[in-house]
């Protein structure tokens, strides 16, 4: 019999690390977290050979999957002490993707998954919070919608808008029990008119949906688009992560948040990243709420830090933090729940992060002993040294600044304004620079993000789909410009009494999160520190050769400058190109006499 599923966490780790093209990322980290003694929630994992039997067979499984993942359950229910659709003590379960390669934002999720009409009054009672239960059946109906039953989550976001008008309500944090319970209800009325039928109340119909809506999501459009932009084999498949519900929605007890290792845009070796209180993590990367910073020193006045908020759990987490990067020897990117007070662990991957990062990171983690020098080298993608090579803005030039949000993503763009994935690739293709501004990216825009010199969000973090996306790219990204407005329809934004038409130009500097008017001027870079440190040692291993192509003396400087040995490639016609001697040349050419000539 092949084994399909794989449990991990309350002492049952049937997986390791290195079973990534098996278990996927996720699931092999998770077993990973669970066996060096991270609090990670039990649960189990789909293997990726089952994606690939559901793909050629038209969506149907294995004859003894059915069994495997009723076992996985049994061990769930085992661990917590709670059962799958039960009326008075439910266990809620999170569905999530997990391909052996990162891709943030492609796959689908689906949480607080085993919700229904009687285990939502199970969930009230046994937690003694009923706005908390019925804020997590809103949240269910409107992600297994969505992901599941194919719904536009605009038609949710509408129902939550005018409840939060009824009540006079901002944040969706100020809304009661009963609140909520007018917004699943609405939520129930408008599944049933999209899909024809009532929204599913059986746990084992939801189960069975949110397996086959992950599955079936690794051939969707943007999922395929991002394999071929990262060069990933269809043939892949992703694994399905099945497990125990923790609450960050519980109170103000509770917290969500995603956080990197060390800074993913610089590589300092800072813990970064963002926390909500009272939230669950689709809440930090879908941009819905600003979050707020880890640690005290990064807080802003009005900022609440996690420090400071959570200390216990805090604590804990910077104790994770050593133990991942000592343990997997790499800048790690964690998602953490902390419910009452108590932290667990979501996830943990090798963190993307941009050129200078990657760079800064390899060797740092070189002079600390964590790596050696060859793998410092291997660590560094040689495509993403050209990142360095490009202009930044120039701090002299003369600039309008037009507003300001967070810097994302590094480096600095100039292009004309465009407002959708679709045009940023059109005008893209015939050779325009163009700026990508979103109110906030999804991942069905990652073809325009590609395509773009630069994106500008109003919504959204240093941890949204926008900043994280930019980042693996290479692209500058400022993220949660709230000055700016966004006009869809009109073709505009407004900011600072501004407004900038579809085809006008910005420049965004990635760096600093500004934002400016018209076009401003740029410099070339200068190769020293950490890269030419890990230039010299490569220089130790390397047999290749390295020459230029150069024929002036500006051109043999500047390959100096870089590195080159020599010059490989000498074209004569080029030494004739300055323009105190392409006169006389044309003369010599167009002469009549040999005299002349």
């Amino acid at each position: 019999m092949t084994q399909w599923v794989y449990s991990f966490g309350a002492g049952h780790n049937e997986g390791r690390a290195e079973m990534r093209n098996l278990l996927g990322g996720k699931g092999a980290n998770l077993a990973e977290m669970a066996a060096i003694g991270l609090p990670v929630p039990p649960g189990f994992t789909i293997t990726t050979e089952v994606c690939t039997f559901y793909t050629e067979n038209r969506g149907n499984y294995p004859e003894d999957l059915r069994a495997q993942v009723a076992a996985g359950l049994a061990r769930i229910e085992g661990a917590v002490g709670l059962r799958f659709g039960d009326a008075k003590k439910p266990l809620l379960v999170s569905v999530r993707s997990g391909a052996r390669v990162s891709m943030p934002g492609m796959m689908d999720t689906v949480l607080n998954l085993g919700l229904n009409d009687l285990t939502v009054e199970g969930l009230a009672a046994a937690s003694g919070d009923a706005r908390f239960a019925w804020d997590s059946y809103r949240r269910f109906i409107q992600m297994y919608g969505g992901v599941v039953l194919g719904v536009d989550h605009h038609r949710f976001e509408e129902i939550i808008e005018n409840v939060k008008l009824d009540r006079g309500a901002i944040e969706d944090t100020d809304l009661s029990a009963q609140d909520w319970h007018t917004v699943v209800h609405g939520y129930k009325e408008m599944v049933e008119q999209e899909i024809g039928r009532p929204f599913p109340q059986d746990s084992e119909e939801q189960l069975w949906g949110a397996i086959g809506a992950v599955f079936g999501s690794w051939m969707n459009a943007r999922a395929i688009t991002y394999r071929r932009l990262h060069d990933i084999p269809g043939d892949w498949g992703t694994a399905v992560n099945v497990q125990a519900m923790v609450f960050g929605n519980m109170g103000e007890d509770c917290a969500t948040g995603v956080c990197f290792t060390r800074d993913p845009s610089t590589g300092e070796n800072i813990f970064y990243g963002e926390y909500l209180i009272n939230a669950q993590g689709e809440d930090v990367v879908a941009g819905i709420r600003t979050p707020q910073p880890m640690s005290e020193a990064r807080a802003k006045p009005g900022e609440r830090s996690m420090e400071r908020a959570m200390p216990a759990a805090y604590a804990e987490l910077v104790k994770v933090r050593e133990t991942l990067e000592r343990h997997y020897r790499d800048m790690q990117d964690i998602e953490f729940t902390v419910q009452q007070n108590r932290l667990y662990m979501l996830q943990t991957r090798s963190g993307k992060r941009t050129a200078a990062a990657s760079l800064k990171i390899a060797v740092d983690m070189a002079r600390e002993g964590l790596i050696d020098e060859a793998e410092a080298i291997r660590r560094v993608n040689p495509g993403a040294l050209d990142q360095l090579l490009h202009p930044t803005l120039d701090p002299k030039a003369p600039r309008r600044l037009l507003s300001r949000g967070l810097p994302a993503s590094p480096g600095a763009a100039c292009g004309v304004v465009v407002f959708s994935a679709d045009e940023a690739e059109a005008r893209a293709t015939k050779g325009e620079s163009v700026i990508l501004v979103r109110i906030e990216t999804s991942p069905e825009d990652i073809h325009g993000m590609h395509a773009a010199r630069g994106i500008l969000t109003t919504r959204g973090g240093m941890t949204s789909h926008a900043a994280v996306v930019a980042r693996g790219m290479g692209r500058p990204c400022v993220a949660g410009a709230g000055g700016v407005t966004v006009d869809y329809a009109g073709q505009a934004l407004m900011a600072g009494g501004q407004v900038v038409q579809a085809g006008e130009t910005i420049t965004l500097d990635g760096a600093t999160g500004e934002v400016f008017l018209g076009a401003v001027a740029m410099i070339e870079p200068k190769l020293s520190g950490d890269f030419a440190t890990l230039m010299e040692w490569a220089d130790k291993v390397r047999r290749l050769k390295v020459r230029a192509n150069a024929e002036t003396p500006l051109d043999a400087d500047t390959a100096r400058k870089f590195g080159a040995e020599g010059i490989g490639l000498c074209r004569t016609e080029h030494m004739f190109f300055d323009p105190e001697r392409i006169g006389a040349v044309r003369q010599m050419i167009m002469s009549e006499t040999e005299e002349g000539r």
